[in-house]
């Protein structure tokens, strides 16, 4: 299935049969009922919504598909362009917008596209909110406006230039260390919108060098744009090579983040949290949040301040939820997600590269050796693929039952606290399979708790 609905937007590939992969007609359909909600939502006779875009090759024609669709139903466009998912987040709220839209994919593949929704605050829509759009899809009874009722389209260019300076001015971001430091920095934007406001963003900082690989914003992704190790060959060669201090790589909409040392060696996406997260709380002590597939360093750096850390859903509405409700001063996700409420609620690469810069810089150690200063944990992701008919959630009932002499969680699936590491298990929405992601100490320990899971879950079945 190439056509997902979700809460938090519709994603699919381009092209093929309407209802099964994402064509014109079913963004059409999908931007009126947000169009239509966000009208029924704010009761203003033209409110208004911010768009932006990735790189992707199909974005020029979702963009003028959205922005058709939204004049037509009497709502103005505020259009940015492209741009960076969190850069659309913080123009939401400055622009006073009542809502916006992303067209990205994020780490998907050049043949997919999505629509990602926000609210007014520039987040992600609540499970409810998702689930109303949904119903007026699937609904379509649309009420579009009349000739002297159709919405208007602005532009709004080079707004990375505000995301910048938002960032330039947070009390946690020191320039002058950063330059001080003569950094040498190479970065992978994947040829997608990373590559128009990264590059900014160190010289705003003040680094010595950028050595820059796929920076081009046309969308024609040189690797799988999923920024794991074994997608990131180019710039640990790069690194090596140039004698850099450190590298960037972010996915196509530069809402994750990951790390390469010095040396090539990665270092680590769901370190990235964990390392900006130990430079905030040394100056601000406050609660934590990630989700719970995410390392369990995070808990243990937060504890190590006396503070609190609380694990989300997974998901960043979820996490962001979770934030809101324990004070968190500093949150995210695993896959290189860091969300700092100090600049707004949403994952943001860019201010993860300036809190990390600032960081290292102060630190005085090299990239690899500050990653040695927390604890090498190991996560290992599996799935377990069923037949169409298996009753998931029957599986993961009897997992829980199985393993319930140990600390068990069922806020997303069933996460398992053993002695030696955790094990995660969530369904999926889209397809009969359940994902199991483990935990340990090192790989052989992550591996060893994933295969004890699935061949439960096969006695089962």
């Amino acid at each position: 299935m190439t056509l997902i609905k979700s809460i938090s937007g519709i994603r699919g590939t381009i092209g093929g049969v309407s209802g099964e992969n994402l064509t014109p007609l079913d963004i059409v359909k999908f931007v009126s009922a947000y169009g239509q909600w966000i009208k029924q939502r704010t009761g203003i006779e033209k409110p208004v919504v911010t768009l932006g875009r990735d790189a992707r090759i199909s974005g020029e024609m979702f963009d003028k598909l959205v922005s058709g669709t939204l004049t037509g139903i009497g709502i103005d466009v505020i259009n940015l362009g492209l741009a960076t998912t969190p850069t659309v987040e913080i123009a939401v709220t400055e622009t006073r917008s009542h809502g916006g839209i992303i067209l990205t994919a994020s780490h998907n593949p050049r043949q997919w596209n999505a629509l990602k929704l926000l609210n007014e605050s520039g987040e992600f829509l609540s499970a409810a909110d998702g689930e109303k759009i949904l119903e007026l899809a699937e609904k379509e009874n649309f009420v579009y406006a009349n000739i002297d009722s159709l919405g208007k389209i602005s532009y709004l260019p080079d707004f990375e230039d505000v995301h910048i300076k938002k960032i330039l001015e947070l009390q946690l971001v020191d320039k002058e260390a950063i330059t001080k430091a003569g950094f040498r920095v190479a970065i992978d934007c994947v040829n997608s919108v990373g590559g128009l406001i990264i590059p900014k963003l160190l010289n705003a900082l003040g680094v010595k060098e950028v050595i820059k690989l796929y920076c081009d914003a046309n969308g024609e992704f040189p690797h799988n744009p999923e920024p794991l190790p074994e997608h990131l060959g180019d710039i640990s060669e790069a690194i090596v090579k140039n004698h850099a201090d450190l590298g960037f790589v972010v996915d196509p909409d530069v809402d994750r983040l990951a790390i390469v040392n010095e040396d090539g060696t990665m270092f680590g996406e769901e370190y990235t949290l964990v390392s900006v997260a130990d430079y905030i709380l040394h100056h601000t002590p406050g609660n934590t949040v990630s989700n719970l597939s995410s390392t369990k360093a995070l808990k243990e750096i937060t504890e190590g301040y006396k503070k609190s850390y609380a694990a989300a859903a997974v998901g960043e509405v979820n996490v962001v939820t979770r934030m809101k409700e324990t004070d968190a001063v500093i949150g995210g996700e695993g896959n290189g997600g860091v969300i700092y409420p100090e600049l707004h609620y949403g994952r943001d690469a860019l201010v993860g590269i300036a809190l990390f810069l600032t960081y290292l810089a102060k630190s005085g150690l090299s990239c690899s050796k500050l990653r040695a200063k927390y604890p090498r944990y190991i996560i290992s992701k599996n799935k377990t693929e069923l037949k169409p008919q298996t009753n998931v959630d029957k599986i993961l009932e009897l997992v829980k039952e199985k393993f319930d002499l140990y600390p068990i969680n069922t806020e997303d699936g069933v996460k398992i606290e053993f002695p030696e590491g955790w094990v995660h298990l969530r369904k999926s929405n889209t397809e009969p399979i359940i994902r199991i992601y483990s935990e340990g100490n090192n790989e052989e320990t992550a591996g060893r708790l994933a295969d004890k899971i699935i061949s439960v879950i096969n006695s089962f079945i």
